[in-house]
């Protein structure tokens, strides 16, 4: 699906909102296949640096401290959608994206 320059796709957006709204419920597993989803639709859309932090996400997934992590890549991915443009947005998810590696 094609997207314009300053906004995520429906189903980009529907994923993120969905994982918002589940994640507390869902377990480890199911938080990692999520985010895992949600990388591979931003890797396709050419959403890079959407793509490379809910990869590093579904790896924390795993981890102590899911939900945790969940909760601050989703707030960090709230902050890009608030940007002002699509380079914003890309400078803010890879900055985060870089941070977490």
């Amino acid at each position: 699906m094609a997207t314009t320059p300053d906004a995520m796709s429906r189903d980009l957006s529907r994923h993120l909102a969905e994982l918002r709204g589940r994640a507390q419920r869902l377990s480890p597993l199911d938080i990692h296949a999520r985010m895992d989803a949600i990388r591979d639709l931003a890797a396709r859309e050419g959403h890079d640096g959407l793509a490379e932090l809910a990869r590093r996400s579904a790896q924390l997934a795993l981890l102590p401290g899911c939900r945790i992590a969940t909760a601050q890549c989703l707030a960090h991915v709230d902050d890009a959608l608030a940007a002002t443009s699509a380079q914003h947005r890309q400078a803010v998810l890879a900055s985060v994206a870089v941070r977490l590696h």
